[in-house]
């Protein structure tokens, strides 16, 4: 089975109805971190260190959303970045808002082996990069 991450978000243009019911259920399933608020969208906070660091993963986040051609609503604060998802043609939930959610979810998974790798070689190298 393809991962969520693997997907590329697919356009609506509106016709269909919104995810209920299992199929949200099962898609939910697979982005344990991810809160669906009403049957309607998807939100997660995610906490940084300081608000660079926030605003470059925000940058990443509008990066991939044009790539995607899909765009979630974003809340950036000191140290947060805060994100909401769905599609608006059909005021709920789509099966790209969860490839989405699981696209920014390998961002900040990668972004964060990064930093961990990064810091693990400035302790090998006694503090010098």
């Amino acid at each position: 089975m393809t991962s969520l991450a693997d997907k590329t978000c697919v356009p609506c243009k509106g016709g269909i109805p919104p995810l209920r019911g299992t199929a949200l259920a099962d898609l939910h399933r697979q982005l344990a971190d991810w809160t669906v608020v009403n049957e309607h969208h998807l939100t997660r906070a995610y906490k940084f260190p300081d608000f660079r660091s926030a605003l470059a993963f925000v940058n990443k986040v509008g990066e991939l959303a044009d790539e995607q051609g899909h765009h979630p609503d974003i809340l950036l604060g000191w140290g947060k970045a805060e994100i909401t998802i769905w599609t608006h043609t059909v005021d709920g939930l789509t099966e790209s808002d969860f490839i989405l959610a699981a696209k920014i979810d390998r961002l900040r998974d990668f972004d964060k082996a990064l930093r961990e790798d990064r810091e693990e070689r400035i302790r090998r190298s006694g503090g010098m990069e």
